[in-house]
């Protein structure tokens, strides 16, 4: 059998080839010509699968190597007899991981350090929910929102937003992306949501562009409603107002997911679904062999705060300045003709980043809470010398 695969799917070709015959197609330029003989695909975000891509195909099996699934149109596929998979949680980790780092920074920014602050996590699934578990390491306390979830199963635990945005201190978006009522989230942070919140709270947006109202994002920063932003991902991606840009403490181009183990899950996952699909026994797994070595970072905390040493090593784990600082500069010197292929690129290269818990951790002169810290984050702490 056939299987077309998007070239952005890490290790694609060897997760996939045990199954059939694979090809590669660059994300954006799937067609149905090339599924006129495929029965399966297998995509990640920026590939839109729907009824003009597939009807009159063989295709019979679609999966994408993404958490999020909305651009798949899911009830056409339903209808069609399509069977699709996404791969929940496959890059959850990776995200609550940047939302803690992108934390850190902006208390490093702002000379707030985050001890005392109150999260407000909106959305709290596979992503969220994860965010609030990490969050009290740096000692924040988190209040949740999440409407489906209480609808399923009321809870004291979930806060309308009436009562979370006038308390926090800072807003993480992590809800789906969806126009369906009773919870509809696109532009779910809108005028109204930004004159809850509580004056000179933080914002960040990982989860979806469309859930922001990028108008009123930037009034609430332009009037001081908000005194910093964070985005990884933003309405009409990859295009951005140069005055929302400029706003933004740090502006990343939809990679906050993209850690290595993040990238393969969705991968592997894909692999056991398609296998079920086929009535097959799912036999692949990354090839450690070709895996980048383990990073080993080095950090030396003397005459240093711990949240300054804490930023430090977040930062040196999940590159977001660097990131930031690359992007900007892409912005800058790309025509708006060529963005879209220069933001593909940078997504389809950003394949190095690991997990804190990949990450072997020299730290010198540093506090014992500091080590218990990064410890519980999941670094593995080395021997240092003072």
């Amino acid at each position: 059998m056939k299987i077309v695969c998007a070239v952005s799917v890490l290790q694609g070709r060897d997760a996939f080839s045990s199954l059939g015959q694979v090809v590669l197609r660059p994300n954006r330029d799937i067609s149905r010509a090339d599924l006129a003989d495929a029965r399966a695909l297998i995509v990640r975000s920026k590939t839109i699968v729907n009824r003009r891509l597939l009807e009159g195909t063989p295709v019979e099996f679609v999966a994408t190597a993404t958490a999020g699934s909305d651009h798949l149109d899911t009830a056409w596929l339903d209808s069609a007899g399509i069977a699709w998979t996404a791969s929940p949680g496959c890059n959850a980790n990776a995200v609550a991981e940047y939302v803690l780092t992108a934390i850190a920074l902006l208390a490093q920014r702002h000379g707030a350090p985050p001890r005392g602050k109150t999260l407000g996590i909106i959305g709290v699934g596979q992503v969220g929910s994860r965010v609030a578990a990490k969050a009290p390491l740096l000692g924040i306390r988190p209040l949740l929102n999440d409407p489906p979830l209480t609808d399923a199963a009321p809870s004291a635990n979930y806060l309308p937003l009436t009562d979370l945005l006038p308390r926090s201190d800072i807003i993480s978006l992590h809800p789906t992306l969806t126009d369906t009522p009773p919870h509809p989230s696109r532009h779910l942070a809108n005028a109204a949501f930004f004159e809850l919140a509580r004056p000179g709270a933080w914002f960040l947006n990982t989860s979806r562009g469309a859930i922001t109202d990028s108008d009123a994002l930037r009034h609430a920063l332009d009037t001081r409603r908000l005194s910093a932003c964070v985005l990884d991902v933003w309405e009409r991606e990859p295009e951005l107002s140069p005055h929302l840009a400029q706003a933004a403490d740090y502006l990343t181009p939809h990679i906050a997911g993209y850690s290595l183990e993040g990238l393969l899950n969705g991968t592997l996952q894909c692999h056991q679904q398609l296998a079920r699909h086929l009535n097959r026994e799912p036999t692949w797994t990354p090839d450690p062999r070709q895996l980048p070595p383990l990073p080993v970072l080095h950090v030396n905390a003397a005459n240093r705060s711990d949240h300054d040493t804490l930023a430090e090593v977040l930062a040196a784990a999940c590159p977001i300045p660097t990131d930031d600082h690359a992007w900007r500069h892409i912005m800058q010197t790309t025509s708006t003709s060529s963005l879209r292929t220069a933001f593909d690129q940078f997504r389809k290269n950003y394949t190095n980043r690991r997990e804190f818990s990949a990450c072997r951790l020299h730290l010198a002169n540093a506090s014992p809470s500091l080590r218990d810290t990064l410890a519980a984050l999941g670094f593995q702490l080395q021997n240092a010398t003072p």
